[in-house]
């Protein structure tokens, strides 16, 4: 029987973030996020939902860790609410907030799960959006000040952390696009906070490291390899620009080589730089690459570019026979290999741990009650192929996280995607694990795919 081993100590989890699972939005002195406020406009969300309940996964949670463990899980990455442990983003700390993650992580130990915290997954303070948001620098500060809090208490119990989430989406999302929260559309101020959120992770590694020495502390990107759409001069510039905006804006700061000159060209020549934020600042970009002990990488898709003519921003595009997920995104495993390898090459980082990887699919159950999702189970085997062959050619993969442990509120869209490999019934709150969930627990016992899964 052929296989497809993972390295010994290879890490097999799940993940979720904390908007999209706990619901409670006011419990226990509980702050408002700029997501309890964003799905208040109307419009914002697709079915006009919101994650006030959610998976009720904070007042589930003891089942859901029970759940994991019957999974199989040997790791589980969640995210802690900035507003359950600061209700306005700094001063008083609200001790009830902290005492869940507390519990959580005990329970998870408990039952055999390294637990491993994202401190940002989206759901900023109102109150510090009220005072600038991520545009502002003091917000930096003010999250180094809530990763120590943090750390102080779950340090002695956690060993890996994610500073943030997906920068790229809360400042390119949130601030230009409007689409997430906090739904503004100003392409400066996503400049300025895309500075800010990095500048943030190395104030917060700085942070942890302080009160949890051993700590290993990382950051997620979301990362996509980007082609062009023809061997067009247009095409290939488009591609050039959207890559930089995407990948290398964060990457070349994380790893130490600052800004890459050409994105900070194409952000002048689009009047994006406004003066208010110094990009250059060498202090700043040595915080920023603190030394890094992995890259969290979080991978969908890959990016076929053409440009639009005109003058008009890069323009994504999906082949007319590509398969696609229920998001509309292409399914492109080959690309997953592309990206590490690349990743490998250009950067060198010590460690890489795919922190997202997962399917939207809308299978629910059948007759026998059951969710049999086998577009998920193909997409999942196929992408850890895809991992596998980087890691034959040297990559220094260390840990997949699927995304996502259960079906959840998926932001803009609402619940009208499902990427779980738990079927979660929102009306009972009813778990059902999927056929997907079943062959993941396989995946995880034989630390990787034997030729007939």
């Amino acid at each position: 029987m052929t296989s497809h081993l993972f390295p010994p100590g290879f890490v097999w989890g799940a993940a979720t973030s904390s908007y999209q699972i706990e619901g409670s939005p006011s419990a226990d002195g509980k702050g408002v996020s700029i997501w309890d406020t964003f799905t208040r406009t109307p419009g914002a969300i697709e079915d006009d939902s919101s994650g006030d309940i959610a998976c009720d996964h904070y007042r589930r949670w003891e089942s859901d860790v029970d759940l994991m463990a019957e999974l199989g899980l040997g790791a589980y990455r969640f995210s802690v609410a900035w507003p359950r442990v600061l209700p306005s983003g700094d001063g008083r700390v609200n001790s009830a907030g902290l005492d869940f993650y507390d519990r959580l992580v005990d329970r998870l130990l408990d039952r055999g799960i390294e637990p491993w915290v994202t401190l940002y997954h989206w759901d900023l303070p109102q109150a510090i959006e009220d005072r600038g948001g991520w545009p502002a620098r003091s917000v930096a500060r003010a999250f180094a000040d809530y990763a120590g809090i943090t750390a102080d208490r779950l340090g002695d119990r956690v060993g890996r952390w994610i500073t943030i989430n997906e920068p790229w989406v809360v400042a390119k999302r949130g601030y230009s696009y409007g689409d997430k929260a906090p739904g503004h559309r100003d392409a400066q101020a996503a400049v300025r906070a895309t500075h800010h959120l990095l500048l943030g992770h190395g104030l917060a590694t700085q942070a942890i490291r302080a009160s949890a020495p051993a700590a290993r502390v990382g950051i997620s990107l979301n990362l996509t390899p980007v082609v062009p759409a023809s061997t067009d001069r247009a095409d290939i510039e488009a591609a050039r620009r959207f890559d930089g905006d995407a990948n290398r804006w964060f990457l070349d700061p994380v790893f130490g080589r600052g800004y890459p000159d050409d994105v900070l060209r194409d952000y002048s020549d689009a009047g994006w730089l406004d003066g208010e934020v110094s990009l250059e600042s060498q202090a700043d970009h040595d915080l920023i690459s603190a030394s890094q002990d992995f890259l969290g990488v979080n991978y969908y898709e890959r990016t076929i570019i053409r440009d639009p003519g005109n003058g008009g921003l890069p323009t994504k595009v999906v082949p007319a026979n590509a398969d696609v997920t229920d998001m509309g995104w292409e399914v492109y495993p080959s690309g997953l290999t592309d990206l590490l390898v690349g990743l490998k090459n250009e950067y060198r980082p010590a460690s890489i741990v795919i922190t997202e990887n997962g399917c939207s699919s809308s299978d629910s159950p059948g007759d026998d009650g059951q969710v049999h999702d086998q577009r998920r189970i193909s997409f999942l085997r196929d992408h850890l192929l895809a991992a596998h062959e980087a890691v034959c050619v040297g990559v220094p993969l260390d840990g997949f996280f699927a995304w996502s442990l259960m079906d959840n509120f998926e932001w803009a869209r609402g619940y009208r995607q499902r990427f779980g490999l738990v079927w979660v019934d929102f009306e009972t709150q009813r778990r059902i694990p999927k056929d997907s969930a079943a062959w993941y627990r396989d995946v995880v016992a034989a630390n990787g795919l034997v030729w007939n899964q």
